[in-house]
């Protein structure tokens, strides 16, 4: 991808991490993970531009009262100026960062369209080398005649839930639903197009973005 082209989706989780860096470590860092290069390279530049000049602030009024040991020389007056453009300029790096922050994490909240457009195209039952292609690329998945069907293990009962029902999401959005067992912290899902009487395109893009939010937690 060039540089300055437009950014590839976002992940939850990435989306979450470039925010943290953003707002509690260095604004524009976390917009530059995201690959968000001129936003992050402004916000970058202006945040660090404004702690040197907080810097500088710091050590004009340090040094005179360093001098104070050794000689009778008289503090000098604070340059607020200088502390107040320094502090205003970071704190616009930090707003610019937040609004940035605030797109990542709505675009990661939204399901990608570009995986399920297959839902929309009907539900015509794939051919068996088809089949094979589709369940070479989900290595995880296994097939129980029309079915293809996974396990996904979790830390704990909550993160198996919270998992569950962001497939259920998904699954509402997408119109395709799939059977959901849960044991405990095993989410086990399995997939197939009933109305059709074999597996579709819709089995194998459903299983594609539930793999993708199992890789999120």
């Amino acid at each position: 991808m060039k540089p300055f082209s437009a950014p590839k989706r976002t992940s939850r989780a990435k989306a979450r991490n470039a925010a943290l860096l953003n707002q509690l470590a260095t604004p524009g860092l976390g917009s530059l993970m995201a690959r968000r290069w001129l936003a992050g390279g402004g916000q970058l530049l202006l945040s660090l531009a404004g702690f040197i000049l907080v810097m500088v602030w710091f050590l004009e009024e340090m040094i005179p009262y360093y001098r104070l040991m050794y000689d009778d020389e008289s503090p000098h007056s604070p340059n607020l100026k200088l502390l107040a453009t320094g502090a205003v300029i970071f704190v616009i790096a930090w707003l610019w960062s937040l609004v940035t922050s605030v797109s990542l994490m709505r675009e990661a909240s939204t399901v990608s369209l570009e995986s399920l457009e297959s839902f929309a195209a009907g539900q015509l039952p794939l051919s068996e080398p088809q089949i094979l292609v589709a369940l070479a690329a989900l290595p995880d998945w296994q097939r129980q005649g029309n079915v293809i069907a996974r396990t996904f293990g979790f830390k704990d009962f909550l993160a198996a839930m919270e998992f569950t029902n962001a497939v259920a999401s998904l699954a509402e959005q997408a119109q395709h639903h799939p059977d959901i067992d849960v044991r405990w912290n095993q989410v086990t899902l399995a997939l197939s197009t009933h109305d059709a009487g074999r597996l579709t395109e819709k089995d194998f893009a459903l299983a594609r973005q539930c793999d993708a939010l199992a890789a999120d937690r």
